[in-house]
């Protein structure tokens, strides 16, 4: 990782990533950026590191996601929400992944709730016909990405252009101003997955069997992995080159 190990640094690296919880870490984010020479910092509040009180300085701000529910009653949520406001205001580009999406949703004034269908595993999305969804996801069509989610978000905050939609949620992805929240795990590794199906949670080995068409079991989901993988990492590629297009100078 080549994050920020000294924390007295009086200037903040050029990237910071608020991670939620130990087992959501920055994945291919994280490879990216060091493929890129960017210096970054993460910062897990479920490990105790506590986010910062403002992102001056930073040029852009990456929100992960995690088990929680966007909705939780959890100090550190609503300080990502306050941050990516913040952000918004210095001209500081977002990108949010999964509960990172939904955070930035609810920064902007949005709703989040329970889908009727859950998304677990690797699934079509349909990529709009329009400007800012080829800019960010490339041409209109189906694109397979890599899902892990029970909530979603209800409507679009104003001024947003939704950029991306599936079957069982119908705001995949949307623009706002320079950033980007995306429901699906753009960031997603091999290692991930198999740390997530080691350990599910509750919910999942239920929704298997509820809901077959949007909630793959642990087989079809390594199959799906091997097969789906490098078009992932491809459309990651382009969605965080995009994105630092977009850093401040």
């Amino acid at each position: 990782m080549n994050a920020m190990t000294d924390k007295t640094q009086a200037r903040p690296c050029d990237v910071l990533v608020l991670q939620h919880t130990l087992e959501d870490g920055p994945g291919y984010l994280g490879h990216w950026l060091d493929t890129q020479g960017v210096g970054w910092q993460a910062l897990c509040t479920q490990a105790d590191e506590a986010y910062p009180a403002s992102v001056a300085g930073y040029r852009a701000l990456a929100v992960l996601g995690g088990e929680w529910s966007a909705n939780d009653d959890r100090a550190s949520l609503r300080q990502a929400e306050a941050l990516i406001r913040e952000a918004d205001a210095l001209g500081i580009p977002v990108l949010g992944h999964c509960l990172g999406g939904q955070l930035m949703a609810r920064a902007f004034g949005a709703r989040i709730a329970r889908l009727d269908a859950p998304e677990v595993g690797w699934m079509d999305i349909h990529i709009a016909d329009s400007a800012p969804a080829q800019d960010w996801l490339g041409p209109a069509g189906v694109a397979k990405v890599y899902q892990w989610h029970y909530d979603g978000v209800v409507d679009l905050p104003a001024g947003a252009q939704g950029l991306a939609r599936s079957a069982a949620c119908a705001h995949q992805a949307f623009a706002l101003g320079p950033h980007l929240a995306m429901q699906f795990h753009i960031e997603i590794t091999p290692l991930k997955i198999q740390a997530w199906l080691e350990h599910p949670g509750e919910v999942y080995p239920a929704a298997v069997h509820t809901h077959p068409a949007s909630v793959q079991d642990t087989q079809t989901m390594h199959r799906a992995t091997e097969q789906h993988l490098a078009g992932s990492e491809a459309l990651a590629r382009r969605i965080y080159q995009t994105w630092r297009t977009r850093w401040r100078a």
